[in-house]
């Protein structure tokens, strides 16, 4: 008789959804800034520095 190990699949884990963790120092002033935002918006702050981020670097230009 054969024996058989059944394994289930296990949901995806926090992180593997395609962003990474990242660690950034900021002033005081503009985590306010960024929480006062975060209020009247009603997005967290995450998805708020995602965005800013996001557009900023679209206009970005670099000079040589």
């Amino acid at each position: 008789m054969e024996k058989e190990i059944k394994i289930t699949k296990k949901a995806a884990r926090r992180g593997d959804d395609g962003y990474k963790v990242v660690s950034v120092r900021m002033k005081e002033e503009m985590i306010e800034r960024l929480d006062d935002l975060s209020a009247k918006t009603n997005r967290s702050r995450n998805e708020l520095i995602n965005l800013l981020l996001n557009e900023a670097l679209e206009i970005v230009k670099v000079e040589e």
